[in-house]
């Protein structure tokens, strides 16, 4: 069989990827040698055109349908291996999205799995727990601070008639201290008072004062 046949290969085997590489390969030298075909075709019939009908002009034209035969042929082949690139395209495409989702799927089983461990371990009774203390520890303070701020034997309610005779008292009894403290006689107001310019060295006597006035 192995005569036949030829041995197993024991290289790697060929990926997608290299398959598409090949066959673009396959495919760019086949447009090489169509775009030699046509320039052969194109030089024919520019010959041609000049030719009059007769036997050189009919091997010219059995060269250029035999050069057309072939450049046929060969667009076949490339439009065939086109369609097989665009195809392996397609299916390394699909792989490569398979492989994202199957990462995707693993990365969410590992997830999954770590949120199980963790919440696993959080009791919430406990946390309930906690809660409930934290609130009648809470009603407790607030309760310590309304008792700290109560005040002690001050009347809460005050009458605005009682405000004001408090008031007016308080006035009055200012008013006496200033009477007191001039020893009894009103304070002269300012205007009143003697004043003496600047510009005068010695002030004037009482008694030519008012011989003056006089």
């Amino acid at each position: 069989m192995n005569r036949l046949f030829g041995s197993k290969s024991a290289g790697p085997k060929p990926t997608l990827n290299s398959a598409i590489s090949n066959t673009d390969t396959h495919i760019e030298s086949l447009d090489v040698k169509l775009a030699k075909l046509n320039a052969e075709l194109s030089t024919y019939q520019s010959r041609m055109s000049k030719m009059r009908d007769g036997p050189g002009k009919t091997a010219l034209r059995s060269k250029a349908l035999k050069i057309l035969q072939r450049r046929k042929l060969l667009e076949s082949q490339r439009d065939n291996l086109q369609q097989q690139s665009w195809n392996m395209e397609q299916a390394s495409m699909m792989t490569d999205n398979l492989k994202n989702v199957m990462t995707t799927v693993d990365v969410m089983k590992d997830t999954n799995k770590t949120l199980r461990k963790q919440y696993g371990k959080v009791d919430i009774d406990k946390i309930e727990r906690i809660q409930d203390e934290m609130q009648d520890l809470m009603e407790v303070g607030n309760e310590i601070q309304e008792s700290l701020g109560r005040s002690y034997d001050v009347p809460e309610d005050v009458d605005e008639a009682e405000l004001d005779a408090e008031l007016e008292a308080l006035g009055e009894e200012a008013e006496f201290e200033s009477f007191a403290g001039t020893g009894g006689e009103r304070e002269m107001p300012g205007f009143m008072v003697d004043e003496v310019p600047q510009f005068v060295d010695e002030p004037p006597e009482a008694g030519k004062v008012k011989e003056a006035a006089g």
